[in-house]
């Protein structure tokens, strides 16, 4: 354990949430000039060397060399999740991104909601933790209008944040140079400053969803579906073929207080109930669009994307044309179109080979045999037809329950032939069975986490991933532990967490929640459980004046601790995304949630009895919070839960306590 795998995943989250020291790990590539035409980026050093060589085929594009530790290719959720894990823990990370903002499907630019493991709520207790989990709190609490650009400019300033990041916009990977197997250059270009970055990395990810980087590399890719003897899996095709999930165009509108009318451009298409028979129009309202006005599994969801595009607009119009104008949906009178999309919101198409392809019975229980498991899955098989909207007769997905969340390999999240390119999000190592649980975006974030943390214990030890798992498997799941990351089967077992050898008592117990559950080794309760968190009332019905809980850890020698970090309860049990739809957002709580602790002190007590305030919060309302404090030895550690967010309990999942390093 040593200062940077401590600080790593320590949350910035809009400038809210706790900076550690005040400050952030130092970069370990040295910081050089800034190129012409470039601005230094605000708040961090700069990767970029002015002194470049001009490529002889691009003469009027200013080349410059970037060296870095970790290269993302690709800002969706999975490439910002990995760029801000590799970052926290201590890589020099370049990220990349094709588009002007970041989010991919979740941006303002497509509009998807996120979700993952808990099915939309269907399964409760699963929502990812981690850096997803951080991003979701601070959306639910300061955009609480649902406002998409905010979303965008959430996770922008996240990574503007993060001194480790250097991030480049409007910017798309189109080359690589490739030994033995390895790359030792990638080319990034930007022709709106007409600008080509030359960058030689230790470790390079593909996050782009098309495995662009990893196309250009070389990579074992496979396209569309296999067949159903290929891996012996029942929900797959009888013959394997190139059809793919396909692509599709969101719209939101909004309700006015008088009607609407709505008049189609010529090139829409006609629309009529038959169409829409097995389509639910109009079920909750109008203001989210509908996710089942979808193309192109029948084409190349890469190459045709122009072609997509047109016919994707023509039938959102052409439905929204039958809504205002059919007359079956008097109620849309008020109702008149806000935005539509312009950015197919794409589903499938390359999927990078890693050591281990990942299979419907790998989801089905499989990944219980293995020990390489780094995120979870639990999205139910979820295929829908490759015709998309031109099968009218068909229902537009069929959804095969998972029976429980499942972990995703370290081993089909880095590439079998070139040795330092790893993988996350839609593009990881799957079959097409086991894509259709492991697309969707709560999973790809989760991933992004797993494959970034990865990414920076390589640059760190100077390991390839294939290396890393085989050498400090267990070394990456415990740091990905410690920074919230779901797996499952594995329990914090650190050597360095000096709370897992003490005493825990606290003031009182609420419906089991021992204090010493706060050292079970997990963070999270299912629905119905109280047995891995502390929970006691805020107040004594005996006491008027007592208002209040605690909570201690107890040593029988000082320990001189200097790093302590607290996972509260944010209600794991309900949904929570940023949503355009009433219904979805319905079932949330837009602000913090109540159960977490809100205000709280730390005191420590030294082995002459001598109390010491180590820190004090006020307005808490992420779930893992972490405190650099001066080298004291203590004997005794105190949470003080002076107020929650509304739950009128205190509740604490896990303490975990450092001693100082350098």
């Amino acid at each position: 354990m040593n200062r940077r795998s401590f600080l790593a995943a320590g949350a910035t989250g809009f400038g809210y949430c706790v900076l550690i020291d005040g400050r952030r790990v130092l970069a370990r590539s040295p910081a050089l000039a800034v190129p012409p035409g470039a601005l230094p980026r605000p708040g961090g050093t700069t990767l970029f060397d002015e002194q470049a060589t001009p490529l002889a085929a691009e003469p009027n594009m200013t080349v410059v060399d970037v060296t870095t530790d970790v290269l993302v290719c690709g800002g969706g959720m999975a490439g910002v999740c990995a760029a801000l894990s590799a970052a926290r823990n201590g890589a020099k990370v370049l990220l990349v991104q094709d588009r002007s903002r970041l989010g991919g499907n979740a941006s303002s630019e497509i509009k998807m909601h996120i979700v993952g493991a808990d099915c939309h709520g269907s399964r409760p207790g699963w929502r990812e933790g981690g850096v997803l989990e951080e991003i979701r709190l601070d959306d639910a609490v300061h955009n609480p209008n649902r406002a998409y650009e905010m979303f965008d400019f959430l996770l922008y300033d996240k990574c503007i944040r993060e001194p480790n990041i250097t991030l480049l916009l409007d910017s798309s990977i189109y080359r690589t140079q490739v030994t033995d197997g390895k790359i030792t250059a990638a080319f990034v270009r930007c022709d709106k400053t007409e600008h080509i970055y030359r960058v030689k990395a230790h470790v390079y990810l593909d996050c782009t969803g098309d495995s662009r980087l990893a196309l250009e590399a070389g990579a074992d890719t496979r396209y569309g579906r296999e067949s159903r003897s290929e891996f012996n899996e029942s929900l797959a095709p009888e013959m394997g073929d190139r059809k793919t999930q396909g692509s599709s165009i969101l719209f939101t509108a909004r309700q006015h207080d008088k009607p609407m009318p709505y008049i189609a451009p010529p090139w829409v298409r006609s629309i009529t109930a038959d169409d829409l028979k097995l389509r639910n129009v109009g079920r909750h309202s109008y203001e989210y669009g509908f996710w089942w006005i979808e193309l192109g599994g029948m084409f190349d969801t890469i190459r045709d994307n122009e072609r997509l595009r047109y016919e994707l607009l023509a039938i959102v119009l052409g439905v929204w044309n039958y809504i205002k104008n059919s007359g079956d949906r008097p109620d849309s009178a008020n109702w008149a179109l806000e935005t539509v999309g312009m950015i197919p919101g794409k589903r499938e198409s390359r999927r990078i080979m890693g050591d281990h392809l990942q299979t419907q019975a790998d989801f089905e229980g499989g990944w219980k045999n293995r020990d390489d498991g780094v995120a979870i899955g639990g999205w139910n098989f979820d295929e829908h037809p490759p015709e998309g909207f031109d099968a009218p007769e068909k229902r537009p997905y069929r959804a095969v329950r998972m029976e429980e969340p499942y972990n995703i390999g370290l081993e089909s999240l880095y590439s079998r032939n070139i040795s330092n390119l790893m993988m996350a999000g839609r593009n990881i190592s799957n079959t097409h069975v086991a894509f259709t649980s492991a697309r969707v975006m709560g999973t790809c974030a989760c991933i992004g986490q797993a494959v970034g943390t990865a990414a920076a214990m390589c640059a760190e030890h100077g390991l390839s991933p294939r290396e890393l798992r085989t050498t400090r498997i267990a070394d990456l799941q415990q740091r990905l532990l410690r920074d919230d990351q779901p797996i499952r089967q594995v329990v914090n077992t650190d050597p360095a967490d000096l709370a897992r050898a003490a005493t825990v008592t606290a003031s009182s117990v609420f419906e089991g929640g021992e204090p010493s559950q706060v050292l079970s080794g997990y963070t999270r309760d299912l629905p119905g459980e109280s047995k891995n968190r502390w929970r006691a009332k805020l107040s004594n019905e005996n006491d008027p004046a007592a208002v209040g809980a605690w909570l201690e850890l107890q040593w029988t020698e000082p320990q001189p601790i200097t790093h302590i970090q607290l996972t509260f309860d944010t209600g794991f049990h309900r949904e929570l995304t940023l949503s355009a739809s009433n219904h979805v957002t319905n079932r949330q709580v837009k602000g913090p949630q109540p159960e977490t602790v809100r205000d709280y002190r730390l005191i420590g007590t030294t082995d002459d009895g001598t109390k010491v305030t180590l820190a004090e919060v006020v307005g808490n309302y992420q779930r893992v919070r972490r405190h650099t404090i001066q080298p004291v030895n203590i004997v005794a550690l105190r949470l003080e839960v002076l107020a929650a967010n509304g739950s009128g309990e205190a509740r604490l999942f896990e303490i975990r306590c450092y001693e100082s390093v350098t």
